[in-house]
């Protein structure tokens, strides 16, 4: 009768260690779900960041080749005008 007993209450302190363990990990699970979920976040901001910076680097890149393509066709023009000016003296 005590061996049932003993058996018995092995059973339920197992049951109860089973269970436990299945909140423990689910606990964990949604720990690295949420940890997980941050990561992405701060990845995908970091990236749009830099694509950001990226793209402004590109346009003030753009701008200043503009700027100084049109300064030397300015120059070449002028330079040809003034060149031009002088044949026809």
């Amino acid at each position: 009768m005590l061996g049932g007993l003993g058996k018995l209450a092995a059973e339920g302190l197992a049951h109860r260690t089973e269970k436990a363990t299945e909140e423990a990990v689910h606990a964990v699970e949604e720990v690295v779900k949420e940890v997980v979920e941050h990561a992405k976040e701060a990845g995908e901001k970091a990236i749009a960041e830099a694509f950001k910076k990226a793209q402004e680097t590109g346009d003030k890149v753009v701008k200043e080749v503009t700027g100084t393509v049109t300064n030397t066709v300015t120059n070449a023009v002028t330079h040809a005008a003034e060149g031009l000016g002088k044949l026809g003296q």
